[in-house]
């Protein structure tokens, strides 16, 4: 048993908001409150003199792609202002392969590359495969966009795919041609999986490594707990690790909607598993993303009248995948970024709750992922409808210049997470990684001031009305997250009988200037009473 002492405790336990000591015997929190009264109540208790740091709930990214994330590094870095930069990063990589393998990388954002600093004239043209097969004709490239809905390969990795010009485009899926049907090397959403089938797979053993190597990563970010959005080479992955002792966060895992038939069979129910890693929702896809203008609109794209996106689910066919799902305890986790592609989930949950109620089923926890831009009339709905908002708040100074550019003004309701609130709409914030940082403090910035770092676009913020406050921009890393997991009685406060899932900082953050939110790092961060990381430790 343990007392942390001399501290200014942030508990985000309503009955009691701020403490200066808590006392942990093994994995849980015993007592919180003040030094002296802990002191004398817990006399034998082994004494830690925090040295007036801040102390707050461990932080829970709510949406991240944790195989992606961990299997970066292994990738060429495409996040970059110009075109020209990332085929020089790709040149360099690409002289040290063979021409058997593959060269990947991540993060490029054609968007980015037209109108790289301020002004939002310029195409976003997209690039092509002749640009790679400038730098090799052999050895097959394949480059993820940073939304991950859109692929850029060269003509060796079109020839491994079997495209060609009469290849027809998948359903839910575009193969981009030229002006005499020709493939032009940018793959969009399902058009994707043509090349990736024929990329060997890391096995499980490399996945479980690499999670393990990005551990640490995410405990000195303040992370202790992840929902993960990847499929089952990393949930297998994940089971390696726990059995082995060597999962330190825990992970809420979700189901691909193309496995949900054996999930069924297996009997699996949201919830299953311990404190470590356990089931979570059954994840669909209802349109693509913005920066590839493939997420589903009711009005077309600004300059591209016959663009509407990419509707890949609507609500009778989401109803159908929630009705299977949540008769077998399994609840719904539903990709949803365009306001066509909201609208239709949205209706499709409607039919869902109505078919829990006519069937005395539990109302489960169903969530919308992303909620990227809402039609008006459906900005009350999720709360309406008991559905928890799980979204992205660094997502809004990331994107605004490409949602004001293609969306207009539809962009007054984008990333809108004070509306969400304000109807009364649970928030679980997290970071889409590997689309950005999954650096929880990016994210409460993002949150509270709508800027970027730098402070653009100026002191107001983009669309400044929809900033949280930070309580409220930290119940989204904490108390949404639980709530969503149903470990609301467990998780995302300090209080007694909780786990022992906490950060220490040196700077408070109700006391730093809110500009400087982003720049924070915790100094420690504990799991289940245990420190796993301490500022100095390699």
């Amino acid at each position: 048993m343990k007392i942390l002492y001399n501290a200014r405790i942030h508990t985000l336990y309503k009955a009691k908001p701020t403490a200066s000591a808590l006392v942990i015997d093994r994995e849980r929190i015993l007592a919180v409150g003040a030094n002296g009264e802990l002191f004398r109540e817990f006399d034998r208790a082994e004494r830690q003199d925090m040295g007036g740091k801040a102390i707050l709930p461990g932080l829970t990214d709510a949406h991240i792609h944790l195989q992606e994330y961990a299997l970066l590094v292994q990738k060429i870095d495409c996040e970059t202002d110009s075109k020209e930069e990332c085929l020089r990063r790709v040149a360099g990589r690409a002289r040290k392969l063979r021409s058997d393998e593959w060269l990947l990388g991540h993060g490029w954002n054609q968007n980015l590359w037209a109108f790289p600093l301020v002004g939002e004239t310029g195409g976003g043209a997209w690039p092509f495969a002749a640009d790679l097969d400038a730098i090799t004709p052999d050895i097959p490239i394949y480059l993820t966009a940073k939304s991950m809905h859109a692929g850029w390969v060269n003509r060796a990795a079109l020839r491994l795919a079997g495209i060609n010009a009469s290849t027809p485009d998948p359903l839910n899926g575009r193969i981009q041609r030229d002006g005499i049907g020709q493939p032009t090397g940018i793959l969009l959403e399902e058009a994707m999986k043509l090349v990736e089938a024929v990329i060997p797979e890391p096995g499980v053993d490399k996945i479980a490594e690499a999670i393990r190597e990005i551990q640490p990563t995410l405990w000195r970010a303040g992370l202790t707990g992840l929902h993960d959005f990847d499929k089952r080479p990393c949930f297998m992955a994940l089971q390696q690790l726990h059995a082995a002792g060597e999962l330190r966060l825990r992970v809420t895992k979700s189901i691909p909607v193309e496995d949900l038939p054996y999930a069924v069979g297996l009997g699996l129910r949201s919830g299953f598993g311990d404190d470590t890693l356990r089931v979570g929702s059954v994840k669909a896809f209802a349109d693509g993303a913005l920066g590839p203008r493939t997420a589903a609109m009711f009005d077309p794209y600004v300059d591209e009248s016959e663009n509407r996106g990419i509707l890949i689910l609507d609500g009778e066919a989401l109803f159908e995948h929630g009705r299977l799902a949540a008769e077998s305890g399994l609840s719904l986790a539903v990709h949803a970024i365009g306001d066509r592609a909201n609208h239709e989930v949205l209706n499709g949950f409607a039919q869902l709750r109505a078919n829990e109620r006519a069937k005395g089923l539990p109302a489960l926890r169903h969530r919308v992922e992303h909620v990227q831009v809402l039609h008006p009339n459906d900005a009350g709905r999720l709360a309406e409808l008991g559905l928890v908002a799980s979204m992205q708040p660094v997502h809004a100074p990331s994107d605004m210049r490409m949602a004001d550019r293609y969306w207009g003004g539809r962009a007054a309701l984008a990333y809108a997470c004070r509306t969400q609130l304000q109807h009364g709409a649970r928030l679980a914030f997290g970071s889409d990684a590997p689309v950005e940082v999954p650096n929880p403090f990016l994210g409460l910035h993002a949150a509270v001031t709508r800027q970027r770092v730098d402070g653009s676009p100026g002191p107001e913020g983009w669309y400044g009305e929809q900033r949280l406050t930070l309580q409220e921009a930290l119940e989204g890393f904490t108390l949404g997250p639980a709530y969503a997991a149903g470990v609301e009685d467990r998780l995302g406060q300090l209080a007694a009988g909780y786990l022992a899932d906490l950060i220490v900082l040196d700077d408070d953050p109700f006391l730093c200037d809110l500009a400087d939110l982003h720049s924070l790092q915790p100094v420690a961060t504990m799991i289940g009473g245990e420190w796993v990381w301490q500022e100095g430790q390699a």
